[in-house]
């Protein structure tokens, strides 16, 4: 509970006092060895210094009135470290350049994944997934094929309790973390070259899991989809037909060597009363074997994702799902370099 106030109280101090009260604010919040894990082009940095120069005075530069809008708020301990998860959406005037991405002077938001590793009362590693490609989208700009999903903001939980400050039920809390991994179990087990297509995903045991009406909220790229159908149409299907045998352990040399370059696997795995959370640096690793993603058609490159998801549990099922992922990151895997492909754009030219 502490840590959850800690961190809830001192990014909204960060955000809302912004560029001038930056270096004190940090101070106070972050270990002076943290370490911050962002979305690409920010990626991985150490101390105060890089966390001012990597994650926030390039923001509060573009959005001068920045505020921080949390839906949800929730923590807890996996092997022995304490978390505090977190999302919702940055807002602001988009007023100066973000990472190359050129400034609209209209409201901005920047939806957000966060998970912080608490230690002595101080952030001690910060994992930041901010969906730099939906800042593009906003801007006016899009670099990939249609997104299947629906694109645009996502919504807070459907009941409206994600703001975790009192005491959840232990029970509860287990019971939710143990059927989002039960799922993952069914995913896992899954043979994705048996030929069964659409129909095989749709009916096996993912589907007991699953609420009627479900919400799968995916990054830019993907995008929202609604019920079974929606998820396996949209973004299921695709997914594990570009990238079958996912997750691969010794499936393939390439994955091997990763495994054991990367580290990865979850680093996180929590639940708070209705909700869970699961995040890895990477959690996915994958051969660009099947068919095209994205639009990028099979690179049979061997690629690794940054993921987390944030689960609500609701009439005893999981209702909604937010998934921030690092598309970027996987982009650039795969051989396409978004933002430097785009620089031609942004400067329409000049």
């Amino acid at each position: 509970m502490k840590n959850k106030t800690v961190v809830y109280e001192g990014l909204s101090r960060l955000a809302d006092a912004g560029a001038n009260g930056l270096q004190s604010n940090i101070n106070a919040l972050y270990r002076t060895d943290i370490h911050l894990r962002a979305s690409h082009p920010m990626n991985e940095s150490h101390g105060h210094e890089g966390l001012v120069a990597t994650l926030w005075m390039p923001l509060m530069t573009a959005l001068p009135d920045l505020e921080r809008r949390d839906l949800i708020v929730m923590g807890g301990s996996f092997e022995g470290r304490e978390y505090v998860a977190m999302m919702g959406h940055y807002c602001g005037t988009f007023r100066h350049d973000w990472l190359t991405i050129p400034a609209t002077g209209r409201p901005l938001y920047i939806r957000y994944g966060e998970v912080h590793e608490m230690r002595d009362g101080k952030i001690v590693q910060s994992n930041c997934l901010w969906d730099v490609l939906d800042v593009i989208r906003q801007a006016g700009f899009w670099p990939l094929a249609p997104s299947l999903g629906t694109e645009g903001m996502w919504p807070g939980p459907l009941t409206a309790d994600g703001l975790l400050f009192s005491e959840q039920n232990p029970q509860q809390s287990q019971a939710s973390i143990a059927q989002t991994l039960s799922m993952h179990g069914t995913l896992g087990a899954y043979d994705d070259l048996n030929n069964k297509g659409r129909e095989g995903l749709l009916n096996m045991p993912q589907k007991d899991h699953w609420h009627p009406k479900m919400m799968w909220y995916g990054p830019s790229g993907i995008g929202t989809t609604r019920g079974l159908q929606g998820f396996v149409d949209y973004h299921q299907l695709p997914f594990r037909k570009a990238f079958p045998k996912r997750k691969g352990g010794g499936q393939w040399d390439e994955i091997t060597e990763m495994k054991a370059k990367h580290g990865g696997g979850h680093y996180i795995r929590v639940g708070d009363g209705p909700y869970s959370v699961t995040g890895g640096w990477p959690s996915v690793f994958a051969n660009h074997v099947g068919n095209d993603f994205l639009g990028v058609g099979p690179t049979g490159r061997a690629v690794t994702m940054r993921v987390m998801d944030f689960y609500l549990h609701h009439e005893g099922l999981i209702r909604e799902n937010w998934v921030p992922l690092d598309v970027l990151d996987l982009l650039l895997q795969m051989g396409v370099d978004v933002l430097d492909r785009m620089q031609i754009h942004f400067r329409r030219g000049g």
